[in-house]
């Protein structure tokens, strides 16, 4: 009898994953404060590599709060706060057996310090996971996806303050007490290794109000995992149904080539994109970190406790997956840097197309965590053209058959893959460029890079593609 798994498990979990902050809209109705990816400006000038790379001062803050001129698209999204009991019927309609969104930290708590929550905006997520369960989804829910409250940036400094721990954890009691019941899996923050690409986005330290901004943005996401596992505890002892789970932005990243130095270099570099989950996960720095804070001159600062919080450990591993990258001892030096692989085709964006790269890494992290999987970002970014009110999306089904592909490989290797969400299963606003343009989805939104448009949603070729995929559990690639 045969060890090997023949495919995809019977309970497999298919899924899309969204955040708020690029789809919903409503950026200023029923008591919902500002958030950081309300200041999220678009720009047709800035060149597409460095889109989500810029680093922002309090000074451009407060001029995007009051500006008229500028361009915030995540602002609008595609109005999914109004039209979600439809669009989840559309995604119901691909099969989809699980749902990844997040709740906007504003609309909870507005300022990000208030003493009570917002109502209104509890009743929102209420009422938008009643909705995905009666569609026959389970939720995966996001504590912290991009939606730090404003006012955290401007009244104190983002993550690198630590008062912000307890206004997260105090946030997260308040989400797991209330949709206890509706909600068994949660990430506690998206790809929480993103600490160079999307870093303000992702930890709200403006760049003007700190000396060291790299030795800042470190002591920010340890304050970050203290605030996760902290958080972690509390669901463990008052809702020990819950899975908590962590994220990465997945890789893996390559060495340039097989001279030892590169090998090391990439060695390395991969540790630090692993760091994170190895304290969230194995709760512990581990050695290799503390010698890459020495040889880099970084300082972090520990709390009394914090090394005992870390011992509140995730319940499962996640992680996003869209390219790779390499790396060389050159790379390395000039800041644990890594550039694009000249070998491997990619979308418009630079964004490297790896399948096999996606069947690796599943791997390393099985063999280094041994926890359970969900691959919850998977997808790729083009130029749809609407031709005849259709859209012929063959490029898309090409890179998820290869992924899908790979991922079974995985499986009958041995790992333990719970769930795939397809990142964007309806069109959104780019994370990083803030681009309508750059698009994901299965099913087309009329819109443009302004917001101007029918909204109307039109169901790709993919979508019909997928729909078989899902029906014959992986079975059916063709």
């Amino acid at each position: 009898m045969s060890r090997v798994p023949a495919g995809f498990p019977e309970n497999f979990m298919w899924g899309g994953a969204v955040a708020a902050n690029q789809l919903e809209g409503a950026w200023d109705e029923d008591g919902k404060g500002l958030c950081i990816a309300d200041i999220n400006e678009f720009r047709d000038d800035i060149a597409i590599e460095k889109k989500g790379n810029e680093e922002l001062n309090r000074a451009y803050i407060k001029e995007a709060v009051d500006s008229k001129e500028k361009v915030f698209p995540k602002r609008h999204g595609i109005d999914f706060y109004h039209t979600y009991k439809e669009d989840l019927k559309l995604l119901a309609g691909l099969g989809l057996k699980t749902f990844r969104t997040s709740i906007n930290w504003s609309r909870i708590f507005p300022n990000g310090d208030d003493k009570e929550p917002n109502e209104a905006g509890l009743k929102f997520y209420d009422d938008l996971f009643d909705e995905i369960l009666k569609n026959g989804m389970e939720p995966m829910i996001t504590v912290s996806h991009y939606e730090m409250p404003l006012n955290l940036t401007l009244s104190y400094k983002g993550w690198y303050s630590r008062e912000v721990i307890d206004f997260f954890v105090k946030y997260c009691n308040t989400v797991f007490d209330r949709y206890a019941g509706k909600v068994k899996y949660w990430i506690l923050v998206n790809q929480i290794n993103l600490i160079g690409h999307e870093s303000f986005n992702h930890l709200g330290v403006a760049e003007d109000v700190v000396e060291d901004l790299r030795s800042a943005k470190y002591q920010a996401v340890h304050n970050e995992m203290v605030a996760c596992a902290r958080a972690t505890q509390y669901a463990h002892e008052h809702h020990p149904e819950m899975q908590i789970g962590m994220m990465l932005c997945g890789g893996p990243d390559y060495p340039a080539s097989c001279k030892p130095e590169d090998m090391l270099a990439t060695l390395k570099h991969n540790q630090m994109e692993y760091f994170f989950a190895d304290v969230l996960l194995r709760g512990k720095y581990p050695g290799y970190a503390f010698r890459f804070f020495e040889d880099q001159g970084i300082h972090v600062e520990f709390g009394e406790q914090d090394e005992e919080d870390f011992k509140n450990t995730a319940d499962f591993f996640s992680f996003s997956y869209y390219y790779t990258q390499v790396c060389s001892q050159e790379s390395y030096e000039k800041g644990n840097d890594v550039y694009r692989n000249k070998e491997l085709p990619a979308n418009p964006w630079g964004w490297t197309i790896d399948p096999v790269g996606f069947r690796i890494l599943l791997n390393e992290f099985y063999d280094r965590y041994q926890k359970p999987i969900y691959v919850t970002e998977n997808g790729v970014g083009y130029y749809d053209k609407l031709e005849d009110g259709q859209v012929h999306d063959d490029y898309r089904v090409d890179y998820y058959r290869e992924h899908i592909r790979q991922m079974k490989e995985a499986i009958r290797d041995g790992v333990d893959v719970r769930g795939y969400y397809a990142w964007g299963p309806i069109d959104i606003i780019s994370c990083s460029s803030s681009e309508m343009s750059k698009r994901y989805g299965f099913i087309y939104v009329d819109l443009d890079d302004y917001g101007k448009g029918t909204g109307k949603r039109i169901k790709k070729d993919s979508y019909a593609w997928m729909q078989k995929v899902i029906a014959s559990n992986g079975e059916d690639l063709s």
